[in-house]
């Protein structure tokens, strides 16, 4: 890809030192910025993550996918079960972080916009939530999933005969008679790919702009440095 930005052109970028660099060399690192932007508002659509309930009276399991901004699945089943227990629906957890999910994501990726116009190292800063909005996630979840394990309320028809618990983030768990299966999903897999994309063009960014703060420092040393008329 990086060759189509880099064959010969007559469109030059001229340094502070005079040097020159082809013009390709800046629009790559923003192409690949721009393409993590965009997987990230993909990602919007997809399920994050993903929780699958078995036990003898459903055969098939209960399932409960989430975005991030709402729930699917067999959520109205599961909340059937969790009235016995005492336990809040499952859409009262995390409503906050769904209702400003949205706006977040795409503040993000205007960040990432932003860093393709910025020529220094504030492009890896505007970067930065970017790479940290899928640990964010996880480590919001997993509170909920404790908050929710441990809301049993022991007065409840089945209350009594279950301890607090926390459903694991990921691979397989035990709630009461129930087995659990949880995984990450596509929308999450492509949040820390976007990350991962990021990453890689930063380090193009800072290859093309380096050279210009570079250049720029050695005009400004060396203007100091003339003689005055």
């Amino acid at each position: 890809m990086r060759s189509l930005f880099s064959r010969k052109s007559d469109v030059i970028v001229l340094l502070p030192d005079g040097s020159k660099r082809p013009l390709g060399d800046y629009l790559f690192p923003s192409a690949i910025l721009m393409l993590a932007a965009l997987m990230l508002m993909v990602s919007m659509f997809l399920p994050y993550w993903s929780m699958k309930m078995i036990a003898p009276q459903y055969p098939k399991g209960l399932t409960v996918d989430v975005y991030i901004n709402h729930l699917e699945g067999d959520v109205r089943e599961v909340d059937a079960l969790n009235h016995y227990l005492g336990m809040p629906p499952l859409d009262e957890g995390g409503r906050l972080e769904r209702s400003i999910s949205l706006v977040a994501i795409v503040i993000l990726g205007l960040l990432l916009m932003a860093a393709v116009f910025v020529g220094n190292q504030w492009a890896a800063v505007l970067a930065l939530p970017v790479l940290a909005f899928p640990l964010i996630f996880l480590a919001d979840l997993w509170l909920i999933l404790y908050q929710y394990g441990h809301s049993i309320d022991p007065e409840s028809a089945l209350g009594s005969a279950i301890e607090p618990f926390t459903p694991p983030l990921f691979g397989v768990g035990k709630i009461g008679q129930f087995g659990t299966v949880s995984s990450a999903e596509i929308g999450l897999y492509l949040a820390i790919a976007a990350g991962i994309v990021v990453l890689v063009g930063l380090w193009f960014h800072r290859a093309a702009y380096k050279p210009i703060v570079d250049a720029r420092k050695k005009a400004g040393i060396a203007d100091q440095e003339a003689p005055s008329a």
